[in-house]
């Protein structure tokens, strides 16, 4: 299925289509490429189906009260949804299923989606290629020897490859915009606090933030009216006012001055990549945008600043995992700690062990002062640069990724060339604003490289008519 949101309503509105039809056809196409695609852990087949054929006779009226009405939309699985099992990709899970759904899930369902099955990724989102899944790798539609990217490779490949028009990630340091460059699809990480993070499994709490994966800008911003606003669940969350994010999409950009920062097109930019995004700012200035200069100065110690804080909070978050209260528990263990150890041992994968021990290293006695308070220090001087900025620009223009999509196994055994290829989206998370990546063109192998446009702080409305405006031109 091909259809974009509007599309999808318009062939409701003739008559010409059901919620039942459309979900089948969608799940007989989810349930074929999966073998080779690997984008889902969970099918909700049964359930979707029932749910949509609820739905068919009054799905004319419902469309005209509920913005989602008899869309299919799947969510990552590190989101809960009561009663179906939630994984993370990992094993220490095991088959937990929650007694609650995610706030943001729950708001789908409200205005009316489907929800067809939960995608794969990265063990507790650390990642940026989906590999490190214990149900196997996630692969790109367009290639299907290349990763999707990652963490939320199996919500961009679900999305890339027809399937359904909407698809829920977690953006921990590009887990949405990353994958979306890569598969070809609109990523939009919204400001932190903008949707609540109630129901979502927590990496790095004062960074993950969940958004939408789509085939157009106008579905974006219509998923993203739908899951913000305030929740009581969630301290976090904002009581800033929502806009109306569709209305917003005039395309007119006349006079919008847009940022473009020289640190973030040097060293390590692959050529095909600079071409595409320098070809995407000059279609922005034939629309009307005025171009600028800003800097971000302190962007080189944004990789260093986040792998310190993420798998600082990332320790933290993950030491509730012992076996004792829920998912897997390691047997014949002759003592409560080895209980502990051995389960932890056997549940998490690699990347996860890895991230821990890093983030207890540098939260430990001696060593706090010297790396996590610095990097607390640093990240403050990030979110100055971006505030200097954007007294200049409305909006800033920088590539989502330093390379089109590469090979699974290419790096999975360097985990700091995989690290660094988070250099432009991780700032983004370390300072709150909000970014989208959206298509703007391919490489001379035919592999889809992605724009990334960040906003000011709450400035959502603006950030999405000038991706519009990009996406039209």
């Amino acid at each position: 299925m091909n259809s974009s949101i509007a599309e999808l309503h318009k062939l409701y509105a003739a008559g010409d289509a059901k919620p039942s039809g459309v979900c089948r056809e969608a799940l007989d196409r989810i349930e074929k490429d999966n073998e080779r695609l690997n984008a889902y852990i969970t099918i909700n087949r049964e359930s979707a189906l029932k749910m949509a054929a609820g739905m068919d006779a009054d799905i004319q009226a419902a469309i005209k009260q509920r913005p989602l009405a008899g869309v299919p939309v799947a969510i990552k699985d590190n989101m809960c949804l009561a009663g179906v099992r939630t994984t993370c990709a990992s094993r220490v899970l095991g088959d937990y299923a929650p007694p609650y759904t995610a706030t943001a899930v729950k708001k789908l369902e409200e205005a009316g989606a489907i929800i067809i099955g939960k995608t794969n990724l990265d063990e507790f989102a650390m990642g940026s290629s989906t590999e490190n899944s214990a149900f196997g790798p996630a692969r790109n539609p367009v290639n299907a020897e290349l990763t999707p990217g990652g963490s939320s490779g199996g919500s961009a490949v679900t999305v890339a490859a027809g399937h359904i028009p909407v698809a829920l990630g977690s953006d921990t340091g590009g887990s949405i915009r990353q994958p979306a460059s890569f598969c070809g699809v609109v990523g939009l990480k919204p400001t932190y606090g903008r949707v609540s993070r109630y129901g979502l499994v927590a990496f790095a709490s004062s960074l993950d933030q969940i958004g939408p994966l789509t085939t157009n800008v106008a579905d974006a911003a219509r998923a993203l009216q739908v899951i913000s606003g305030r929740d009581r669940h969630d301290s976090t969350s904002s009581n800033a006012p929502v806009p109306d994010y569709l209305g917003a999409l005039s395309g007119d950009i006349k006079g919008l001055r847009v940022g473009v920062p020289p640190e973030c097109f040097g060293e390590g930019l692959d050529p095909e990549v600079k071409e595409k995004v320098e070809a995407g700012i000059r279609k922005l200035a034939d629309r009307g945008a005025e171009i600028v200069e800003v800097h971000l100065p302190h962007t080189k110690y944004a990789i260093a600043v986040y792998y310190v804080i993420a798998t600082a909070e990332a320790s933290s978050n993950l030491a509730r995992y012992d076996g004792v209260r829920y998912g897997f528990r390691a047997e014949e263990s002759r003592t409560l700690s080895e209980m502990y150890r051995k389960t932890r041992d056997e549940g998490f994968g690699a990347e996860v062990k890895r991230r821990i021990m890093l983030g207890t290293f540098v939260l430990s006695s001696g060593y706090y002062d010297a790396y996590y308070e610095k990097a607390q220090r640093v990240r403050s001087m990030l979110a100055g640069d971006f505030a200097e900025a954007f007294k200049r620009c409305d909006v800033i223009v920088t590539p989502t990724a330093p390379t089109p999509a590469f090979k699974i196994g290419e790096k999975s055994n360097d985990p700091l060339a995989m690290y660094l290829g988070d250099i432009y989206t991780v700032t983004i998370n370390l300072t709150g604003v909000p970014a989208i990546s959206v298509p703007c063109g391919s490489s001379k192998a035919g592999l889809p490289i992605g724009l990334q446009l960040i906003g000011n702080h709450f400035d959502e409305a603006r950030l999405l008519n000038a991706a519009y405006a990009f996406e039209q031109s």
